[in-house]
């Protein structure tokens, strides 16, 4: 594997007066909202957070449903990819149920599946396969080269105070993330072919558990990556209607979620009201740990094209 140009590491992460760092507390509630309630064997139950959008984040179902397939399989057996639907907008203001079915139990994979329910309906579908380590070919893509360090430019909260926080400004913040490139809802952003650029990580210090961290990645690669179907047009004048259709990951390399990772997003085609994007994580010395992939719903108005 080799790595192009690695970020070298920056100066530790602000405190706040009671020595915890700053976003602790708002990612405990986080891995809170990761840890489901078991109500049989293979049904487990998840909640929304008090503050949320109109409908549930597609993240935070698709980690919730990830955690209740990896509560049933056993501790040395790793997720390696996962290929989820959206297929109605959950409701905030009830719980969800997460189905979970054991399809298969291999000398090397395990398979799942787990259907995420709500007043008897399926808003959300997952297929998830675990794997023992193993030994074989190695080679990455190399990180990108030229960019800037993590405290080179500007964190969420920072933007938000100069009323450039966009839909994420008003919702708790457990993630840090630092945006390398103007993101879609700047006023100051133009047209690009290039990748969408940002740096993240959860803000404070999570368990060493495994499963947690592939879940909270899960959670935050939906944040950012429908934009970067936006990001190769010009801002249209009103909101386009957005929504998740579906998404699928592969985890390449064990990494932490509360160390930085470089998350790269672009779009190599939309049409038909569906925009396809594309996303890496990579560590800040150079590793691809990550490839996540998502189609959405992108619809604006016939004058907006």
């Amino acid at each position: 594997m080799s790595a192009a140009d690695p970020v070298p590491p920056t100066e530790p992460r602000a405190r706040a007066s009671d020595g915890e760092p700053r976003g602790q507390t708002v990612l405990d509630d986080l891995v809170a909202l990761l840890d489901l309630e078991r109500l049989e064997e293979n049904l487990f139950r998840g909640v929304s957070p008090p503050v949320t959008l109109p409908r549930v984040f597609g993240g935070q179902v698709a980690g919730q449903a990830l955690v209740a397939a990896g509560r049933t399989v056993p501790e040395d057996r790793r997720v390696h990819s996962l290929h989820a639907y959206f297929i109605r907008p959950g409701d905030p203001s009830i719980p969800i149920v997460y189905e979970t079915e054991r399809v298969r139990d291999g000398r090397s994979f395990t398979t799942r599946r787990v259907l995420a329910i709500q007043r008897g309906e399926a808003i959300f579908s997952l297929s998830a396969s675990f794997q023992q380590e193993q030994q074989g070919l190695v080679h990455s893509e190399p990180m990108p080269s030229g960019v800037p360090a993590p405290d080179e430019v500007d964190d969420l909260g920072a933007r938000a105070l100069r009323g450039e926080g966009g839909w994420l400004a008003g919702l708790p913040r457990p993630l840090d993330i630092r945006h390398i490139d103007e993101p879609v809802w700047s006023p100051n952003r133009t047209a690009s072919d290039e990748p969408v650029r940002l740096w993240l990580r959860a803000d404070g210090t999570l368990p060493d558990d495994p499963l947690l961290h592939v879940c909270l990645l899960t959670y935050a690669s939906d944040l950012t990556l429908l934009g970067s179907v936006l990001a190769r047009h010009e801002a249209p004048e009103t909101a386009p209607q957005m929504a998740s259709l579906d998404h699928a990951m592969w985890f390449h390399e064990p990494f932490r979620a509360d160390e930085w990772l470089l998350y790269t997003c672009h779009s190599p085609t939309a049409s038909g009201g569906r925009g396809l994007a594309s996303g890496r994580f990579f560590t800040a010395d150079g590793l691809l740990v990550a490839t996540t992939m998502q189609e959405g719903l992108v619809r604006v108005r016939e004058a907006q094209r």
